[in-house]
């Protein structure tokens, strides 16, 4: 008794410590809203499907039914609805792989609508809307962490909550509002997004600008590049993957009209997975790679995209985070490719096992399952070596949570640090957990990005990353 008593202090202590550490881990996730264009394709709808297996990942602030270039005069709340009526059979499932899936309600209480109204013609006095109330009460919650803004189709919604906060705050408080919005938009699908980078010159914009989706680098998504993957975005990948037999989830997934799901890039880069670091989108990840700078005008609406009713293009007035290209050797043809596109499709077979693994998860027991492994870095994921000098990367103390046997491929990434020369592994870099490594002879501070992939033999098979930035001093 004098032991229980001696112990209850201590107990009654950890269990009042419990709900401020839950918050703490909560207070990790991104804040995610998603507008979408939903019905103008069904890319839309199979982005959502997606987008719901990882919601747990993130807290979801709203998904909002929006208009775009293709679809004018109509926004779709209910078809978010139909795919939450899905998930809502499937989420306690979810819940046996990963914690985290909020239920159907939570989500179906953030679903809503903009105007039915294209662009522009929705933005400014009188042109409020349950959806832009929502971006409002969102933005001006009590809450330093940034929102991430996942633009499917035309972002005028969005548009009308910062008109709104522009002419009901003060500009300082304004200004604070402005530094959360993290905005991600599917080239311009209407002309609200063009206004807000003009307008509002502070907020982080990451977009291939104007109309011309043939030098997006969303297309990277599912596009037949040439040296990019197309098996595992094929039709009958996709039936035996996703569709046909994975429960009500694979059954909302509707087939490919035009391109599978051109608008997940916009989230991809959001998922944690070692490699994404979405404040730097020059680091490159699963949604693609982007530097920051003012891009050359080029006119969007000409060729093949043509619109009459898309007004005319102007210069972009400051620098957005736009299309950059990676240079790599295709594992499908072995030949090399340098594009901005190259920078999503190069992770295609990884980013489509992952989500067919998710998709197993909705119907599957925890051990019928492949869940992915966790890497970890002995020595550290930042490093500083002197110009010349020898260092190791180690994977070492890597596991996996089902036991698999584990592959190891280290490489640099020169696009994403200052330094874009090429470094050599000694001896090579393939099925080692550990490498050396020389560094190169530097006369200025430079930087390395090595990238540590680590891919299990499960089925499908599983990848998750980490990336270690080291940085190289001249010698003194």
């Amino acid at each position: 008794m004098k032991r229980i008593k001696f112990l209850l202090p201590f107990v009654t202590a950890l269990l009042l410590s419990i709900p401020s550490m839950l918050s703490a881990q909560a207070s990790k996730k991104l804040r995610v809203v998603v507008l979408t264009d939903i019905e103008a394709d069904p890319d839309d709808t199979e982005s959502m499907v997606r987008f719901l297996t990882y919601c747990n990942q993130w807290d979801v602030e709203g998904l909002i039914a929006t208009t775009s270039i293709h679809q004018k005069t109509r926004v779709a709340p209910e078809s978010i609805l139909r795919v939450l009526d899905a998930y809502e059979k499937v989420q306690p499932n979810l819940l046996k792989h990963e914690p985290g899936y909020p239920t159907a309600l939570v989500l179906k209480a953030k679903v809503k609508k903009g105007l039915a109204v294209y662009g522009m013609e929705g933005v400014g006095q009188g042109h409020d809307s349950q959806g832009s109330d929502w971006i409002v009460n969102v933005l001006k919650k009590a809450d330093d962490r940034p929102v991430w803004f996942t633009v499917w189709g035309g972002p005028n919604t969005l548009a009308q909550a910062l008109w709104k906060i522009k002419n009901t705050m003060t500009a300082q408080e304004a200004e604070k509002i402005y530094k959360k919005v993290r905005l991600y938009t599917i080239s311009d699908q209407d002309d609200s997004g063009p206004w807000i980078r003009k307008n509002f010159p502070s907020i982080f914009f990451v977009v291939t600008p104007g109309y011309n989706y043939g030098k997006a680098t969303w297309l990277g998504m599912s596009f037949g590049m040439p040296g990019s993957n197309t098996e595992v975005v094929s039709a009958e990948w996709l039936a035996k993957n996703i569709q046909q037999g994975h429960g009500p989830m694979g059954a909302a997934y509707p087939d490919v009209a035009y391109g599978m799901e051109g608008d997940s890039p916009s989230f991809l880069n959001l998922i944690s997975n070692g490699l994404n670091n979405p404040e730097h989108p020059n680091y490159g990840g699963w949604g693609g790679r982007y530097e920051l700078y003012l891009p050359q005008f080029e006119d969007s609406n000409t060729g093949r995209f043509h619109r009459d009713n898309w007004p005319k293009d102007e210069p972009e007035t400051r620098p957005i985070w736009t299309n950059a290209s990676d240079s790599l050797i295709s594992p499908v043809d072995k030949k090399g490719y340098n594009s901005n596109q190259a920078t999503i499709w190069r992770w295609r077979v990884e980013y489509q096992n992952d989500f067919a693994a998710r998709m197993q998860w909705t119907t599957k027991s925890y051990k019928e399952c492949n869940h992915p492994p966790v890497p970890r870095i002995a020595n550290g994921e930042k490093m500083t070596v002197k110009s010349g000098e020898q260092f190791h990367l180690s994977a070492a103390g890597t596991t996996d949570p089902d036991g698999d046997s584990l592959s190891y491929l280290w490489f640099q990434y020169p696009e994403a640090g200052t330094y874009k020369g090429r470094v050599s592994f000694a001896p090579y870099s393939s099925n080692l957990y550990d490498v050396p490594v020389t560094a190169p002879v530097v006369d200025s501070a430079v930087t390395l990005h090595f990238i540590l992939k680590v891919t299990d033999k499960g089925t499908p098979a599983l990848t998750r990353y980490k990336r270690v930035i080291v940085t190289v001093l001249p010698k003194s």
